[in-house]
């Protein structure tokens, strides 16, 4: 079976100080670990030192955007960990986004998002436009985590063992490898052009 596995890479998209998203992004990693058809790649923006501005579509992408260029091309599908900030996704992801064009093509995207009361719905419907316009397909699964502190266990532990959003992780990594292998095979038989 390793040879038929999935590349998935998980995109921490928020770049803040004391923030959340590393924890989501590494329970998230775990479920998806269980699964052996899966290989995954957590990408850290906080980490990725991507310039601050997009260039012009004529010069050579900075060195930061070449080097993570290899890791989002070869991915077969990605997840991506965000916040929701003022009814949208934070800006390095937005900007992370914008740097690249094909390694998002005839690929599937889901989102596991968190925030107050929405959960972060509305970063998720933003994004859900941004990969669409990119040839990419979003999923109808997503993991939604409103009011995420409400989840963490007496002990300290994230998240408790009764969240709902480990049903939720399981959807959606269900319906992503999927999309992953359908998608995959499409394009091995013809090459995606859009």
């Amino acid at each position: 079976m390793s040879d038929d596995r999935l590349r998935v890479a998980v995109i921490i998209g928020s770049t803040r100080r004391g923030r959340f998203g590393p924890t989501v992004a590494d329970w998230f990693v775990r479920q998806a670990r269980r699964r052996p058809e899966l290989t995954v790649d957590l990408v850290d923006l906080a980490e990725a030192e991507l310039p601050e501005a997009l260039g012009d579509g004529d010069e050579r992408p900075p060195e930061p955007v070449r080097r993570l260029a290899p890791r989002l091309t070869s991915a077969d599908a990605f997840v991506v960990v965000t916040p929701e900030y003022n009814r949208s996704v934070p800006a390095p992801l937005k900007l992370m986004i914008d740097w690249y064009d094909e390694p998002w093509r005839a690929k599937p995207v889901t989102v596991v998002a968190y925030g107050r009361d929405s959960g972060g719905w509305y970063a998720v419907e933003q994004l859900r436009q941004m990969f669409t316009e990119l040839n990419a397909v979003t999923i109808r699964n997503t993991v939604i985590l409103p009011c995420y502190w409400d989840l963490f266990a007496a002990d300290g532990s994230w998240p408790k063992p009764s969240a709902d959003c480990r049903i939720a992780a399981g959807a959606a990594l269900d319906q992503l490898t999927w999309w992953a292998y359908a998608l995959r095979d499409a394009r091995a038989a013809r090459p995606y052009r859009g």
